[in-house]
């Protein structure tokens, strides 16, 4: 079965310009070209972006992606490198949940020391404003960041 561009993005729920993006970083082989130059789509390719879209969705970086999407294409060797790769992103996992605990005990405590007076002696305001007078319980909150 082949698939136009527009056909894998309804089948995969990945948007073209995604699509697109992926074939021009080499995540996603290139694919067969019909004589007016449309792009023909396999099944391979479904199947490829399934596994991009779900390493993504756990989170994976794109170099890991890359990296696993590599050893897929060499079937036969152990799996040690796919283990390894996924054992740094777990670490990676706990580290920025550690530092989300932490955020969030922080939050709440500034939330709880906020009285409900006025902004010019608000708690939370003061604690946004100084953070190296030791308002804060955590030093460095940019690893559990949102974003």
């Amino acid at each position: 079965m082949t698939f136009t561009i527009g056909r894998l993005a309804l089948e995969t729920g990945c948007k073209i310009p995604t699509i697109r993006y992926f074939e021009k970083i080499g995540l996603l082989p290139p694919p067969e070209r019909s004589p007016g130059n449309t792009r023909i789509y396999g099944r391979a390719h479904v199947a490829r972006l399934a596994f991009i879209r779900h390493s993504r969705e756990l989170g994976f970086s794109q170099a890991a992606i890359r990296q696993l999407l590599e050893l897929t294409d060499k079937p036969g060797q152990s799996c040690d490198s796919v283990t390894q790769i996924a054992q740094f992103h777990l670490a990676e996992v706990k580290d920025r949940i550690a530092r989300l605990v932490g955020l969030q005990a922080e939050l709440e405590r500034m939330i709880a020391a906020c009285d409900g007076g006025q902004v010019e002696s608000c708690q939370i305001i003061e604690t946004l404003a100084d953070h190296a007078h030791d308002h804060c319980l955590v030093r460095d909150h940019a690893g559990a960041r949102l974003v």
